[in-house]
């Protein structure tokens, strides 16, 4: 079977890396960086393993896509994760200067965020597989309340 490495493809390897967060009671964010149709970098959040409040799945992404390319600024590269980017890791992608982003499910309490806040050459693109990932959001906020 030949795999077809479209938008699809990457948001799902993203929400594999959510169900990870979620296996381990962290909210599932899920990120994958690509360049070239080439995952560098894989992650999820780690806020509660590291006891880090900044350890967002697009921060560790950022931070592992830039060792993986010896360089801070993450041209050419896409950003797939499974909710909407916070205001830190908006700032974040901002400086990395990477080409696009594309996020599952919008973050519905923080509705702030606008394209406005990235980098002004980053193509910021939401909805793909939204309704996966907001439901894995939503199972696991009612799992906590429970």
């Amino acid at each position: 079977m030949i795999e077809v490495y479209t938008d699809e493809y990457f948001m799902r390897e993203a929400l594999k890396e959510a169900e990870i967060a979620y296996d381990k009671g962290e909210v599932p964010v899920g990120a994958v960086i690509v360049l070239n149709k080439t995952i560098i970098a894989r992650t999820h959040n780690l806020t509660e393993q590291l006891t880090d409040v900044t350890a967002h799945a697009e921060m560790q992404a950022i931070t592992s896509a830039s060792e993986y390319l010896g360089a801070k600024y993450l041209k050419k590269c896409t950003l797939y994760v499974t909710l909407e980017p916070c205001g830190m890791c908006c700032g974040a992608l901002a400086w990395s200067q990477i080409d696009r982003i594309v996020y599952a499910a919008t973050d519905e309490r923080k509705k702030f965020m606008n394209e406005n806040v990235y980098h002004p050459k980053t193509v910021v693109e939401h909805g793909l597989l939204a309704e996966q990932a907001s439901k894995l959001v939503k199972d696991f906020f009612q799992q906590k309340r429970k």
